[in-house]
């Protein structure tokens, strides 16, 4: 099996890709070489098949078209920006979440003799309010974002192309993937991450918005694990519907909080700053906050069962499974 990898560079992409080359089978099939793409420079790993990267820009003329010449058995759709930039710089956004998500689409479709599964990480930003309190798998996909609207595009030429027998995808509504590792980015939803992740390393953490505020929240361990599923279910048990919403943990910011103070006490809490930010606020506003994810449930995805689990997981992960001194 020959594998691509689009945004690999990426933490959900390096993570995916640690986890192949341990594996060294997807879902039961030997991996034959990896193929990694971002517009980040990346190195390959070391694996016991061939893992090539390239730094290329996904929506310059020319460069979808090579990546679709791999013939890759399995491609990974994770390439665009995160949802603060995509808002802040629309020419980007589209550019980025749209423009390179049609040109590999295309590039694709046009060879001919080949229909590879693709994996495209949507997005709960595709929905918008008003909510329901759950948001079952029959709410209609009306995006009150930049990033939102882009994803919800590229969710319907996935369900077209596919239709078409240009290759066979499915799409999965991400919700926010918590703990982050690394740095803050300019995702709307980073500081979910950064209020347990700062703390836990003895650093202060900005919350921008009030703590009432409730999202649906999935380990980065999950977030792989869901790739890796998705990749190997039959095309007879997704249907026509390919775009799925996936399982989560539905929690207040408080509850975060509350969260953090079990595991790692009152002093990792104190480093929590409440200072309000309207521009965030305005855009957490219109996500949905839980999700039935009956339909992913059926086909097999699963995710943590609470919010403590996945501070553990990140302590697992990240902190070699102690807290710092």
């Amino acid at each position: 099996m020959k594998i691509l990898v689009t945004g690999a560079a990426g933490m959900i992409g390096r993570k995916l890709t640690a986890r192949l080359v341990v594996d060294g089978t997807l879902n039961g099939e030997q991996i034959v070489s990896i193929h990694l793409q971002d517009i980040a420079p990346l190195d390959p790993p070391e694996a016991a098949f061939p893992v090539s990267a390239e730094a290329t820009d996904l929506a310059q003329p020319g460069v979808a078209e090579a990546l679709a010449a791999r013939r890759a058995d399995v491609v990974f759709h994770l390439a665009g920006v995160v949802s603060g930039e995509a808002e802040a710089d629309f020419a980007k956004g589209y550019r980025a979440n749209l423009d390179g998500t049609r040109a590999l689409f295309d590039a694709v479709r046009l060879g001919e003799g080949w229909c590879p599964r693709i994996v495209y990480t949507s997005s709960i930003a595709v929905f918008g309010a008003p909510f329901p309190p759950v948001i079952g798998d029959d709410f209609q996909q009306v995006p009150l974002t930049s990033y939102g609207t882009q994803k919800l595009i590229g969710e319907l030429l996935l369900t077209e192309y596919t239709r078409r027998g240009f290759f066979d995808g499915i799409g999965l509504r991400l919700p926010t993937i918590c703990v982050r590792p690394g740095k803050p980015n300019r995702a709307a939803s980073g500081f979910f991450s950064s209020i347990i992740r700062e703390p836990l390393a003895g650093r202060e953490a900005v919350l921008p918005v009030s703590r009432d505020v409730v999202h649906t929240h999935a380990s980065p361990r999950s977030a792989v694990q869901f790739l890796v599923h998705a990749a190997g279910l039959p095309s007879a048990a997704l249907g026509p519907r390919r775009n799925l919403s996936l399982p989560g943990v539905a929690v207040s910011v408080e509850q975060q909080i509350e969260a953090l103070r079990r595991i790692a006490g009152d002093g990792a809490v104190s480093l929590i700053r409440e200072q309000p930010d309207p521009a965030v606020s305005a855009i957490v506003e219109f996500w949905p906050q839980r999700f039935d994810a009956a339909r992913a449930r059926d086909l097999g995805f699963t995710a943590e069962a609470s919010f403590d689990e996945i501070i553990r997981i990140h302590i697992e992960d990240e902190l070699g499974g102690e807290l710092p001194a």
